[in-house]
């Protein structure tokens, strides 16, 4: 009798590991069936369709690998991106220099006749010239912007007085406003300390006044106006220009745009793109107003010192 519930408590072990055993392989086969199937998706696509897996799966070595999939992923994900956005500069940058490479070869051209005199020599000479401080202007910031894009330029931002700042973007566009008999007037002001890079932000306005004078009618004026607010110190840039299409407002700021009531002067459509850039670094923004014959206004708004 004994021996028979002994053979019994046996049996009924026996079966239970068997029944483990079995549940275990059951088990691990469905998550092998799973993981194989995420391989073949990513396989396939180069994604990850089960997302739940991960969290999911109780095999460490699995779970590893469900991680270096993972990055692997995202990884390529980022290399898709960033090749996307390299042929689409090179595209950008190909139409840009069009222009003024066919313009130096054709002024080559007609240099070497032999029937030009010193003084006509002298003008196809200078535009050769003019053109490749174009193409070079174009090269140097459009890299400019694409390494302050990727994070690879970068600059502090630190309290600094914002009248320097204006006086070294006014000096950089004086010549240019002279030639044309344009006044630049900045309004009196409080002296105020915002946080910036005066070097990058006076780059920014300087792009932004250039603008105003390039498109400015000779003997206008373009204004510089300061109003200090809550979070932010306010640098308005007006000038009495074409103006600008309502439709056009977010447009101006994308990389090479140009608007249909500017095109005949020169111009590569960088210096707002890239304003915009530097003014973001800095947790800044720039808007515009504008009414077409009107003239224009660009607003900078600088962050405050909120230790001040």
């Amino acid at each position: 009798m004994t021996e028979r519930i002994l053979y019994g408590i046996c049996g009924v072990c026996i079966l239970l590991c068997l029944a483990c055993c079995l549940g275990t392989i059951l088990y691990y086969r469905r998550e092998l069936r799973r993981f194989s199937r995420a391989l073949q998706t990513y396989e396939q696509t180069g994604f990850l369709g089960d997302e739940d897996c991960k969290e999911e799966m109780e095999s460490k070595l699995l779970s590893q690998l469900f991680r270096v999939l993972r990055r692997s992923s995202l990884e390529r994900e980022k290399a898709g991106k960033e090749k996307g956005e390299i042929a689409s500069l090179l595209s950008d940058l190909s139409h840009q220099l069009k222009t003024p490479l066919a313009n130096i070869l054709l002024n080559t051209e007609i240099l070497k006749e032999e029937k030009l005199t010193k003084e006509e020599q002298k003008v196809f000479l200078k535009r050769n010239q003019e053109q490749a401080e174009k193409m070079q202007w174009l090269m140097k910031n459009l890299v400019k912007a694409s390494r302050l894009e990727q994070g690879i330029l970068t600059f502090e931002s630190h309290p600094a007085p914002l009248g320097e700042t204006i006086a070294k973007s006014i000096n950089g566009v004086y010549a240019q406003a002279r030639e044309k008999d344009i006044e630049l007037e900045a309004g009196p002001f409080t002296e105020c300390f915002p946080v910036h890079n005066p070097k990058w932000t006076a780059e920014a306005m300087g792009n932004i006044l250039e603008n105003a004078v390039k498109y400015s009618p000779a003997g206008s004026t373009v204004k510089i106006e300061v109003r200090p607010l809550e979070m932010y110190v306010q640098v308005n840039i007006r000038d009495q220009g074409p103006g600008i299409p309502e439709r056009d407002f977010n447009k101006i700021f994308q990389r090479f745009y140009r608007g249909s009531q500017v095109e005949q002067e020169e111009g590569t459509g960088l210096g707002l793109y890239l304003a915009q850039l530097i003014l973001q670094k800095e947790k800044g923004y720039i808007t515009v107003s504008s009414r077409e014959g009107q003239g224009s206004c660009f607003s900078l708004f600088l962050l405050k010192d909120q230790m001040s």
